[in-house]
């Protein structure tokens, strides 16, 4: 029988502590070709990302992805990395900086937040451990993904279980599946577009952009497509915007099958021509701005609109660390979290008490801690 142990040493006496465990993607260590191949390699083996069968994806991502594909991306992040490496990681640590500040205001007792990424550093595995070490006894698992996939989500799931088989004491487990609806996110993206067109003119198209999937995974059920959908017309809702003023298109396509549709890029194409004058691109999906959203949406497919004879083009930044998106995160952690033991009531000297007689209790049956 195997020994399963939790990376640090249980202490009787400890008291227990809520942990939030915030996730995204993840980002390359570096923007060089070996660093992006690493992570590639770590992404795109991912059975929930790319479901072609083992062997035969095998023999494509090693003779031809990761030959070729490593070093056009590193050119991509080049144009986006900053002195605080890549935006998406720097994004992330605002968040999680600052969600930890706005929970300590809001839950009783212990609470602590820590990021983990799907791939690459820092790992899921290293935050689980982190807040292990902090006697963590229930932890919600929120990935940064306002709609669900199988291929985000339910893969962030994969790499939880997987962390939590090699530890004994299996804390109190709840997970965030969805939120692409919840009133207060789709206030703050309906808001920060607000606040971007008091300082530009309202454009002729308001273009919501969401990450591709193949279409075949819209035929399995994966709820995603929907979910896109729907938070674009609550958005566009709370904006008062007729139907053509606003349209819904997919990006960040990859391999030959057919994706989800309308694409982004043929979408941006075909207005270019029709001459409109301004077109304004946002993206809902991603909670904070990444290569897909800096490289892709701002830099790449302004080109195509602008090249095809369109006019003005803006893309919305992502919602980020804005205090007003913090608040719905903290809005979405607190509804998920009722009920748990320190959330609403928290006794400190309780609570103290309740370990010191556990602790002596453990010594009496001649437990080592």
């Amino acid at each position: 029988m195997g020994m399963h142990k939790g990376p640090s040493d249980y202490s009787h006496d400890s008291i227990p502590t809520t942990g939030i465990l915030i996730t995204n993607l993840g980002t390359p260590d570096d923007p060089t070709p070996a660093a992006v191949r690493r992570y590639l390699k770590e992404f795109l083996w991912d059975p929930r990302v790319v479901e072609i069968p083992r062997p035969v994806w095998w023999l494509i991502l090693h003779a031809i992805v990761l030959t070729a594909r490593p070093r056009k991306s590193a050119h991509a992040y080049t144009k986006i990395w900053s002195d605080d490496g890549s935006p998406l990681m720097a994004f992330s640590k605002r968040q999680r900086d600052a969600l930890q500040k706005s929970l300590e205001t809001r839950i009783k007792g212990p609470v602590k937040v820590a990021l983990g990424m799907r791939y690459g550093n820092p790992s899921i595995a290293s935050a689980l451990e982190e807040l292990h070490a902090g006697n963590t006894r229930q932890i919600l698992v929120f990935p940064l993904y306002p709609q669900h996939s199988a291929a985000t989500t339910a893969s962030t799931l994969d790499a939880v279980a997987t962390t939590l088989q090699k530890w004994r004491q299996v804390p109190d487990l709840r997970l965030i599946a969805q939120y692409h609806d919840q009133p207060g996110y789709i206030g703050a993206v309906a808001n920060s577009i607000r606040h971007f067109w008091d300082r530009h003119v309202k454009p002729e198209r308001l273009l919501f952009s969401f990450h591709g999937m193949p279409r075949r995974t819209l035929l399995a059920g994966d709820p995603y497509h929907c979910q896109c959908q729907k938070t674009a017309r609550l958005v566009a809702e709370q904006l008062g915007l007729d139907n053509d003023e606003w349209s819904v298109a997919f990006q960040s396509l990859f391999g030959r099958e057919e994706w989800l549709r309308p694409y982004a890029n043929e979408t941006l194409e075909q207005l270019g021509k029709q001459g409109l004058k301004s077109v304004h691109v946002v993206c809902p999906g991603f909670s904070v701005d990444c290569l897909e959203t800096l490289e892709e949406m701002a830099l790449q497919n302004k080109e195509v609109f602008q090249q095809a004879g369109g006019g003005d083009y803006r893309y919305i930044p992502a919602l980020n660390d804005d205090p007003e998106h913090i608040s719905a995160l903290t809005d979405i952690v607190m509804q998920n979290i009722a009920g748990w033991p320190g959330i609403d009531v928290w006794d400190a000297d309780a609570v103290r008490l309740e370990a010191e007689q556990c602790s002596r209790r453990a010594a009496a049956m001649g437990a080592e801690h």
